[in-house]
């Protein structure tokens, strides 16, 4: 297959390319808060992920001038600057206009590697991000404000100095200003703080979102791009919303970007019970249905934790997703499958060395999918790989 590309058209590929594979830093970058479990501190790339999530399940509290579709996007991006600039622990003092300059530095460079249009778009959304000055951006600030207090105190176990840190913060930190800006969702927070009733409403919604951090733990067969370990499906979850974002100019047609990014929120939520699949394991016919219809109970439990209005929602978009008919499923379901490709390739192979991989099967199980929903974008990926299957005589 001969690549066939404008230089106009592949420039642009190539400068989408080097901002997702920088972006995968991220993922390496650790926060000062643990996962729930307590086995590792959290990395800023599935905080970003769990983050974007928390806002979706917050959606009904929102304010009518409040675009949803924003705040996800704010949250996508708003930690990125972090592969330069690092985190700041709120409990550690820090020069605010030295982290200022740090991170627009950062966000310089990061996001000057895309074309002019998306570098643009990038930088606007995170200077309203940081601005905190229009609705969505403080929408998006107080998720991003109270997140970490919420995901210490859903710990099965508490630690005395993370609770010291969030009663400093809930009292007199940054999420003491949500007060006023987030009422319900602070309020929320104050009171599992304290030990008091909560609304029932909104712990339905905390118990999935508490569900959903066990994705930090499902382990992938694809490294992230350094090749320190596997990725996780809760970083792989952020990632391709990343991706989906970057990419929409590869869609095979109009679709619904908001939902597909949606899409990529949701689609792995399911592994917290039923775990992931490599897709270039040797699975039986009987072993891919009972991994279907583990994955189907998984959705049913974990979706029902729900309040009825948004079980009903949300699981609608992870069923459109798992159909793949629908243009915007098809674009969704080439995103997954775009991402862990350059993985594998700058990992000398990856996982393609862990199961003996073929050109010829990358063809049928990546190629094929990709096809459906970015036609351009098959040929693109594939001229980056064959040399590598080539010189490994695994075509």
């Amino acid at each position: 297959m001969t690549l066939k590309y404008d230089p106009k058209d592949l420039a642009r590929l190539n400068a989408q390319f080097a901002f997702l594979l920088d972006a995968d830093k991220l993922k390496t970058v650790d926060r000062a808060n643990q996962v729930m479990d307590r086995a590792r501190f959290e990395n800023s790339a599935e905080h970003s992920w769990h983050a974007a999530l928390l806002a979706v399940l917050c959606a009904p509290l929102a304010d009518a001038d409040v675009d949803l579709a924003r705040v996800i996007e704010m949250l996508i991006l708003h930690d990125i600057v972090e592969i330069d600039a690092g985190d700041h622990p709120i409990h550690i003092m820090h020069n605010p206009k030295d982290i200022e300059l740090a991170e627009q530095a950062a966000a310089a460079r990061i996001y000057g590697l895309l074309p002019d249009d998306i570098a643009d778009h990038y930088l606007a959304t995170w200077r309203e991000f940081e601005a905190m000055q229009t609705p969505s951006a403080r929408f998006a600030k107080s998720i991003d404000f109270l997140a970490p207090a919420l995901q210490c105190l859903g710990a099965p176990v508490q630690l005395d100095e993370e609770r010291e840190i969030v009663e400093r913060n809930l009292y007199q930190g940054r999420a003491s200003k949500i007060k006023d800006v987030f009422p319900e969702l602070y309020e929320f927070t104050l009171a599992l703080f304290e030990v008091r009733a909560t609304d029932p409403v909104m712990d339905q919604r905390y118990a999935f979102w508490c569900e959903a951090d066990r994705l930090k733990g499902i382990l992938r067969a694809t490294p992230i791009m350094d090749g320190s370990r596997p990725e996780n499906s809760g970083e792989h979850s952020w990632h391709v919303m990343l991706y989906a974002l970057t990419l929409i100019d590869q869609a095979g047609g109009p679709i619904d970007l908001s939902r597909a990014i949606m899409m990529m929120l949701l689609h792995d939520i399911v592994e917290v019970d039923a775990g992931d699949t490599p897709i270039h394991g040797a699975v039986t016919a009987e072993a891919q249905q009972a991994q279907l219809d583990a994955e189907l109970k998984a959705a049913d439990r974990l979706f029902g934790l729900l309040p009825v209005d948004q079980c009903t929602q949300l699981r609608g978009i992870w069923d459109e997703f798992e159909a793949a008919q629908t243009p915007t499923a098809l674009y969704a379901k080439s995103i997954d499958r775009a991402q862990p490709v350059l993985h594998n390739l700058a990992n000398d192979g990856g996982s393609w060395r862990d199961y003996d991989v073929k050109l010829s099967q990358i063809e049928t199980r990546v190629g094929d999918k990709i096809t459906r929903g970015c036609p351009a974008l098959w040929p693109f990926i594939r001229a980056r790989i064959e040399p590598w299957f080539i010189a490994q005589e695994a075509l």
